[in-house]
């Protein structure tokens, strides 16, 4: 598990690393394509449906002013979810790693994820079966600079590290939080062999006895609405 072919073993040392990350890796395992609209840019990755926004941001000696979200804009690009939920979480330490989380269907959750303040690397599996890149991912770092979004849509895990203290994730949902329907996959499945930042992360509990994918409860096909 690496970035910058560098294995992260403790949090001193990916507080280090942040400084050359943010300026030299941006986006992981992504087959580019990028789309201008007055507003945003929209970045295609190799996984169906999940896109990178960056939105317009308008500074000045004061500060900045964006819009993060406006439902009628994102309708206008193809991203037309009916969100329902907002979502925030902290994490207090650099190494903190949350997931990787789904929601089964009917209660599967369409995701859009951004950072206040801090930074992650954040990452998403294709666990829709007979997918062409079913088991695969892609990693990008969002952080309160670049002040980037990632659409994370039904069928897909989602999991983030963060970078640096104190760091404030939201992320707006298109389904509420069933307890019934909350699913996981370990984090470190070799499997999928995600290239997380550090070998040793800060979990929770319930993340550390997750099943691999191979015997994970999924209910996504390829071909479902996403």
């Amino acid at each position: 598990m690496a970035l910058n072919n560098k294995v992260i073993y403790n949090i001193k040392e990916l507080q280090e690393q942040y400084e050359f990350l943010t300026k030299n890796v941006i986006v992981y395992f992504i087959n580019i394509t990028k789309r201008w609209v007055d507003y945003m840019e929209i970045i295609n990755t190799k996984l169906e449906g999940v896109v990178i926004i960056e939105p317009k941001v308008f500074g000045d000696n004061r500060g900045f002013f964006m819009e993060s979200y406006n439902q009628e804009k994102f309708q206008q690009v193809g991203l037309k979810y009916k969100l329902i939920q907002d979502n925030h979480s902290l994490s207090v330490e650099p190494g903190v790693l949350r997931g990787l989380h789904y929601q089964l269907n009917p209660k599967a959750q369409t995701k859009i994820v951004r950072v206040a303040t801090g930074a992650i690397y954040d990452v998403v599996v294709d666990i829709r079966k007979e997918s062409p890149t079913f088991g695969e991912w892609i990693g990008a770092i969002l952080s309160e600079h670049n002040k980037r979004q990632i659409v994370v849509p039904k069928g897909f895990a989602h999991g983030f590290c963060t970078l640096v203290p104190n760091t404030n994730v939201l992320y707006k949902v298109d389904e509420y939080y069933s307890k019934e329907h909350d699913r996981g996959i370990l984090w470190n499945d070799p499997d999928i062999g995600i290239e997380w930042p550090i070998c040793n992360p800060i979990l929770s509990e319930k993340d550390k006895v997750h099943p691999p994918l191979t015997g994970a409860d999924i209910n996504f096909q390829y071909g479902d609405k996403i």
